[in-house]
């Protein structure tokens, strides 16, 4: 018998792609109870845009989330999505604050860190990797699934023995825009149990409607954990239903084991948080829900369209809505074929709207597509062709570099503790400061504000919070 393990994503990238990420703590704890008696392999519940979330818009300390959870989820693993060297920013951070980052994230509860870089460029992976291990957490290393000429079964079969020797206690698939399909999922998770001996996770969407019966072929080629959602916040841009997939195994040799009239309870909880995230405008059911096969065509993830759509509106300019889609692969093939998933989406799909909306490629190319062609992201998984380089650099393309880009960042851990040193509370304060520095102080001057009872009206304009 091959009992098949759950990794629950209801609170947080469930969330993250149905509803901005906006699900507040005091939204869960209520459920804590119930899910932690389900049984799970573990519960995603912390990284990705979680940290930003809760700083920028919901006047929330991260680490103080995280450590409620561990609180109330004494008896289930807890989960985290890790960037890599990008931690949960959009660049690239120093070794000493991804060491102290991993350092903390582990010692507040979180037992399984799952990290990810952009372009599968295992250098920016090293640093988190090794810290994981070293502090006592499970090492979840992931690939980037994507499809291109280069991004072959073979390709990833390879990868996946360079992660096995780089430390990986686990390693998984993200297939962050659901191009996974059925078939080529069985066939891919055999070859990699064969190569690596590793546990083997997959994470999808049902963005193309097709994750259901991707996760099946691959429970019945013999992976050990899928990702799956409670259902008021599953299918679509997330992950396929968790109370559907237990059905589908119970009784087989498959069997997950879990109470399905339990899920169904959680499932009754959530329904009502799902309305309440509809209701404040976070969530759009009909968009979140539907499927489009037009993923398979461009490989744009959900997450991805919307900041498209967003950007087209802005420059009035959503008639040319198809003609982006058409565009992106196009970008992403002259800067080296990158998997689609944060941050090269928004740089490609940005790159896309401007070469449209311009009428001329590249006539204009934002400052981030640039450092992807300068290899401050890493090395892309074919090399960006030096003719390109020159268009979109011009004389400093001859400087590209060709290191790990985190050789080149000097310690940053204590001058972010000299410069948020009158905020500081906590350890972690420091990281959070040296991630994310605008919303940080504004954080930082609201939690002193609610602490001491400083009425926010009277701050000073440059000091203004804005609580949510």
């Amino acid at each position: 018998m091959h009992k098949v393990g759950i990794t629950d994503t209801i609170l947080r990238d469930a969330h993250q792609s149905q509803a901005a990420t906006r699900m507040r703590v005091s939204q869960m704890i209520p459920a804590f109870e119930m899910l932690d008696k389900v049984g799970y392999y573990s519960l995603e519940c912390w990284g990705g845009a979680t940290f930003d979330s809760c700083l920028r818009f919901l006047n929330e300390d991260p680490w103080e989330r995280l450590r409620i959870l561990r609180k109330g989820l004494p008896n289930t693993k807890l989960q985290m999505l890790l960037r890599g060297q990008n931690i949960l920013g959009y660049k690239h951070y120093s070794d000493d604050v991804v060491d102290f980052f991993v350092k903390k994230t582990i010692e507040n509860g979180c037992d399984i860190i799952r990290c990810f870089d952009a372009l599968n460029d295992l250098r920016n992976m090293e640093t988190a990797v090794k810290a994981t291990r070293q502090y006592g957490g499970t090492a979840e290393v992931a690939m980037s699934y994507t499809i291109s000429p280069v991004h072959t079964e073979d390709y990833f079969v390879k990868l996946s023995g360079e992660i096995a020797k780089m430390g990986a206690d686990i390693i998984c698939i993200k297939d962050m825009a659901n191009l996974l399909l059925p078939y080529a999922a069985y066939s891919l998770i055999q070859r990699l149990k064969a190569e690596t001996g590793l546990p083997i996770v997959l994470h999808t969407h049902n963005t193309t409607g097709t994750g259901d019966m991707t996760l099946l072929k691959a429970i019945e080629a013999g992976v050990d954990v899928v990702d799956t959602s409670l259902s008021p916040l599953g299918n679509g841009t997330a992950q396929p239903a968790t109370e559907a997939l237990v059905a589908t195994l119970q009784g087989t040799e498959y069997d997950t084991g879990l109470d399905l009239k339990l899920l169904i309870e959680l499932a009754g909880y959530f329904r009502g948080v799902a309305t309440e995230l509809t209701t404040e405008g976070w969530r759009d059911p009909g968009r979140v829900l539907a499927v489009d096969v037009n993923t398979l065509l461009y490989q744009v993830p959900g997450g991805m369209l919307s900041n498209l759509i967003s950007q087209l509106k802005e420059a009035g300019a959503m008639d040319r809505y198809y003609d982006v889609l058409a565009e992106i692969p196009c970008v992403r093939e002259d800067c080296g074929y990158p998997p689609l998933v944060t941050p090269s989406s928004q740089i490609v799909g940005t790159a896309a709207v401007m070469n449209v909306v311009a009428g001329e490629r590249y006539k204009m190319a934002p400052n981030e597509f640039k450092d992807v062609v300068r290899g401050k992201y890493g090395a892309t998984t074919i090399p960006i062709k030096d003719e390109f380089a020159e268009k979109i650099l011009g004389d400093e393309a001859k400087d590209r570099i060709t290191h790990r880009p985190a050789d080149s960042l000097e310690p940053e851990l204590d001058k972010a503790k000299k410069e948020f040193a009158e905020y500081i509370e906590q350890p972690e304060d420091i990281l959070t400061g040296a991630m994310f520095p605008g919303p940080a102080i504004e954080f930082f001057k609201y939690r002193q504000a609610e602490k001491y009872g400083v009425d926010s009206t009277l701050l000073d304009a440059e000091d203004k919070v804005y609580p949510v």
